[in-house]
Parts: structure tokens; sequence; C-alpha cells
């Protein structure tokens, strides 16, 4: 289970209804799987949204995998 603490991903139900964000930004941690399955890459995600750094996207990315695989 993907659990938040130490997390490049956070929810705060002050921000964005609880939508999980990645730290730091108001970029939905979705939005970068939705990008994916429209057959982006990480390069161009990160190129549309600078705010989320690379190691953050990758970290979501490697717990997102590890979850699915559970």
């Amino acid at each position: 289970m993907i659990t938040l603490h130490h997390s490049p991903v956070h929810s705060d139900p002050e921000l964005m209804g609880g939508t999980l964000v990645f730290r730091g930004t108001r970029v939905p941690a979705q939005t970068l799987l939705d990008y994916f399955q429209d057959g982006y890459d990480l390069d161009g995600f990160l190129e549309e949204f600078p705010s989320v750094g690379r190691a953050d996207a990758e970290e979501f990315l490697r717990l997102a995998r590890s979850e699915a695989r559970s």
C-alpha cells in the first residue's frame, strides 16, 4: 500500500479538495498517469508541468508500479 509519509505526493483537504498532488504544487498526481495513458512520456509531462521535479515524478511512478504489483 502506498503511504503518504515521505512521499512525493500528498493530500490536503484545504488544497484542491484533497486531490492527491505533487508536494509543493497544485499538479494532481493522476495527471502524470493520464499523460502516460495518452501516449506521452515523462519528459513531455515535465515540460508541461515544470513545477514537478523529475525525482518526484520518478518516485511517484515507482511507488505506483510497486502498488500495482501488490
